[in-house]
């Protein structure tokens, strides 16, 4: 077989050998010859070609490899066990208590303001204080026959005052002084019966038609601390005044009042007492005045309604031979309807207004200085009825509604006195005597206060009344209805604006309210003196500002008057018009 194969292997070498030799013969011998007709253009072919960016990702990742060994030891250090005192809750930090302050400003119709106040610092034995107070007014006003006349007035205050801290009570005292001064500067109105130029028109001096009001007085009281509501508590006052004007014309004042009360079964159980005595001069009165009170009660309250049930038994003597005995009930009711914004309250009631002199003399100071200032009945309020809503607006301001029906005995009302003997002393000026009426009064009063927005506020109040009288046809100087919007702005506590208007409806005056006509079969012709008149509607605006430069000191401005109306607070009494203050205070 291997023979076979190498066989023809050699076979087919020989078989090629040949050839070869014959085409080298042929190329040896054979001549060719190429014309270029064109000349040479060399080109490439169209390919297609990829175009890729370069990957920056880094496909190779290095895995460290960490080994460690962590070998502990135990250490125990040396310690010592003390005591740990027990946490207290600290007080936010109190602000600075500053010691008083110092008022001082100037207007026209020659009208200075002093004001001072001084306390001590904060202490945990007591208080000590002084307060004091002046304003004046030195201006004419035109009467109503043409003439001016001087309407200026003063008022002082002054208290020394402190209080004593003990562990289960504090003691406070007080000694006050306060001063009246008016002037009578009224025109007297044309009586056509009695008109006389010489007594009408009599240009009376200052002097005499001055009337000072003084009053001093001390008091004190002693009250408890306790602060559960189920302890004793009590309060007690003892009072002195001495209320002094004419030469002669005086009154003492003293007395004491308290209230005791205490839990007891669940209700709150306790009582008031009051003494009060009286003496002027023999000349005006021989006899003592004095009232005498007690008046239990039991109350008790929830969240959702309260009540109290009370009553007063009261004598009263005062210018009459024998004691009057008043019983006043004293009996309230309140319902949460809807908890902190409608509330539902209702309440019979009674009390008596003790018509001292200081207290008739800051309504009207201009009576006549017979003596009758201190011989004026008390005023009674047998029955008072009364019932409205109360509670939040929402809006982060509250409200009330309310109603009352009061039976009033010896209310006091005023007229002007005009007869022909004024050029006595005694009646130089236009002056008022007291009248008194028993009087059913209807009361419908709505206030509401809140803010408008983040820097302004106001306050709204409006009554409406409605008098009906057992002697007289009208309640006089009594207006029907009177109203006050206020509104305060307040640029971060750095400029303090305020705006009040206020309003008061027709009001009724008299002179010579208490003639009384003579009665008789032989009654000779007179002519009625009396004269009734009616004091238009009265609107008054009033502005105030105040910027507070610093903490202690600040600027004010007021405004009183702006429209520069003619007021008449009484019959033939104008009052002031535009009157512009400003001041200074500071803090000590």
């Amino acid at each position: 077989m291997i023979k076979r194969n190498l066989l023809i292997l050699v076979i087919i070498i020989l078989s090629m050998l040949p050839g070869n030799a014959q085409v080298k013969k042929q190329e040896t011998g054979l001549k060719r010859e190429v014309t270029l007709y064109n000349p040479y253009k060399p080109s490439l072919p169209e390919s297609l070609k990829r175009s890729f960016l370069p990957d920056m990702n880094d496909t190779s990742k290095v895995r460290p490899d960490f080994r460690y060994d962590v070998k502990t030891t135990p250490f125990l250090p040396e310690y010592t066990i003390s005591t740990i005192k027990a946490a207290s809750l600290l007080p936010d930090p109190l602000p600075k208590l500053y010691k008083g302050f110092i008022n001082l400003g100037i207007g026209n119709y020659l009208s200075p303001l002093a004001e001072i106040s001084l306390t001590n610092d904060r202490s945990k034995k007591g208080s000590v204080g002084l307060y004091a107070r002046h304003f004046s007014s030195n201006g004419n006003v035109e009467l109503d026959n043409g003439r001016m006349a001087f309407a200026g007035y003063m008022d002082n205050d002054a208290s020394v005052f402190g209080s004593r801290f003990f562990r289960y009570n504090v003691l406070k005292g007080s000694v006050d002084y306060t001063q009246k001064v008016r002037y009578a500067y009224g025109s007297s109105p044309v009586m056509p019966s009695f008109y006389n130029p010489l007594l009408m028109d009599f240009p009376p001096s200052k002097s005499d038609i001055r009337l000072r009001y003084n009053n001093i007085g001390a008091k004190a009281s002693l009250s408890s601390l306790t602060l559960d509501s189920a302890s004793f508590s009590y309060k007690f006052d003892v009072y002195y005044n001495y209320f002094y004007t004419e030469k002669g014309l005086f009154q003492h004042n003293t007395g004491f009042s308290g209230i005791m009360s205490k839990s007891y079964e669940g209700l709150y159980v306790g009582s008031g007492i009051k003494y009060d005595y009286s003496r002027i001069p023999d000349s005006l009165l021989a006899t003592t005045k004095y009232i005498v009170s007690i008046s239990p009660f039991i109350k008790k309250s929830t969240e959702q309604w309260g009540f109290k049930l009370g009553i007063e038994a009261l004598l009263d003597k005062n210018m009459t031979a024998t004691a009057r005995f008043h019983v006043y009930p004293d009996i309230n009711l309140n319902l949460n309807i809807v908890p902190s914004y409608i509330s539902f309250f209702a309440g019979i009631s009674g009390k008596l207004d003790k018509n001292e002199p200081m207290a008739v003399v800051s309504e009207n100071p201009y009576l006549i200085r017979d003596g009758s200032l201190f011989k004026l009945p008390n005023t009674s309020y047998d029955l008072v009825i009364s019932s409205g809503f109360r509670g939040n607006t929402g809006l982060g301001g509250n409200y009330m509604v309310s109603a009352s029906y009061s039976m009033i005995s010896n209310m006091l009302f005023y007229s002007n006195i005009n007869y022909p003997d004024s050029i006595h002393a005694t009646a130089r000026g236009s002056y008022f005597s007291a009248l008194t009426d028993d009087v059913s009064l209807l009361n419908i009063h709505a206030e509401m206060s809140g803010p408008l927005s983040e820097k302004l506020s106001f306050i709204g109040v409006a009554n409406i009344n409605q008098y009906t009288l057992s002697k007289f046809a009208y309640a006089w100087n009594k207006p029907g209805w009177d109203a006050k919007l206020g509104l305060k702005y307040n640029l971060r506590d750095k400029i303090i604006a305020g705006m009040e208007i206020s309003a008061e409806g027709k009001r009724h005056e008299i002179t010579n309210g208490d003639f009384v006509p003579p009665t008789g079969p032989s009654v000779p012709a007179y002519v009625d003196p009396r004269v009734e008149l009616l004091l238009p509607v009265h609107v008054n605006l009033n502005l105030s500002t105040e910027y507070r430069y610093s903490k202690i000191l600040s600027f004010w401005i007021k405004l009183n008057n702006i429209t520069n109306s003619h007021y008449y607070e009484w019959a033939f009494y104008p009052s002031q018009g535009l009157m512009f203050m400003l001041g200074i205070k500071y803090s000590l």
